[in-house]
């Protein structure tokens, strides 16, 4: 048959036509089916459209015209009727297949999109559990050096008290070992990380100003936190990589303690000439230095004897 083009007009039967569409079948395919059946029979208008299910063409409809010359054979007898329920049925079936082939392709997909997000949470967590174990050890690390600091300071106050009194002093060997304080305060600056400058930094800002109120220190210290964690997430965005110096709050909480603007310049931050920004250069953003300074920021928080000991210990 040749090809039809869009002005052609189709000569349909109008009662095929009605029959395809209660089955289930759009009227372009149908009125399509029965134009290259030549109208014959149901059976194979649908035996067209199934051989065509895939012809896209087929999908727009076209010009038809209802020929009143073109009659419907009658099912006058049971096997004409039980043929026409025979392709009613093979045609519901045709379409149940299909949405069951399409059910079990789109659960698949989800079985196979939520193993991807388990797999991702559980990275995240257990990344995040590493993150907190290493947290918690620097933090009892912490606390054990400033116990044995307290110690040791309280076993010298006592044997100076029994000295000034002419009693006996305790053995040294019940003292708690004194600590070597040059290899904890006095580090080799050839051997010194940028970690213990970062800390060394920290130290000297809360014992040069202990005269201040513990909650004004620490609130330093949070707002540095705050700083170099938005600088390592937000690399590229760069208000989280530029302070303005003469902002009321920056200087209110960090600007007027000369140790907190040094801690910031030791994690990268530097001063823009002629400016009165402090900016974070994207191209010299060192992740890793940005990591320590918060473990160490962190530390300062959460241990209430950071940096008070240090001095004491130097002194003596």
């Amino acid at each position: 048959m040749p090809a039809e083009t869009e002005g052609d007009v189709l000569e349909v039967n109008r009662g095929l036509l009605k029959e395809l569409e209660d089955m289930g079948f759009s009227m372009a395919r149908a009125a399509w089916s029965l134009h290259h059946s030549g109208n014959s029979s149901l059976e194979a208008a649908v035996n067209w459209i199934v051989d065509h299910e895939n012809d896209s063409q087929f999908d727009k409809m076209p010009v038809v015209e209802f020929n009143i010359e073109i009659e419907t054979p009658s099912p006058h007898d049971d096997t004409a009727q039980a043929r026409a329920n025979e392709i009613k049925e093979r045609a519901r079936k045709l379409r149940e297949e299909e949405e069951t082939k399409r059910e079990r392709e789109r659960e698949k997909e989800r079985i196979r999109a939520g193993k991807e997000m388990m797999e991702t949470k559980r990275v995240a967590e257990e990344n995040e559990r590493k993150r907190n174990i290493a947290l918690r050890k620097a933090e009892k690390n912490e606390e054990k050096k400033a116990r044995e600091k307290v110690m040791q300071k309280v076993n010298a106050d006592k044997a100076e008290r029994k000295s000034r009194l002419g009693l006996p002093t305790t053995s040294t060997s019940t003292l708690v070992a004194p600590l070597d304080t040059k290899r904890i305060l006095m580090p080799s600056p050839s051997l010194a990380s940028k970690a213990e400058e970062l800390r060394e930094c920290l130290r000297s800002l809360r014992r040069n100003h202990k005269e201040e109120d513990p909650r004004t220190m620490r609130r330093v210290f949070e707002t540095l936190l705050m700083i170099v964690r938005n600088a390592a997430k937000n690399q590229d965005e760069e208000k989280y990589r530029r302070i303005r110096l003469t902002n009321h709050l920056f200087q209110e909480r960090v600007g007027r303690f000369k140790e907190g603007v040094e801690f910031m310049e030791l994690c990268g931050f530097k001063r823009e000439e002629g400016s009165e920004f402090l900016s974070l250069a994207e191209h010299d953003t060192d992740i890793s230095r940005l990591r320590d300074a918060a473990f160490q920021l962190q530390s300062a928080v959460t241990n209430p004897f950071f940096g008070l000991l240090s001095k004491e210990a130097a002194e003596k």
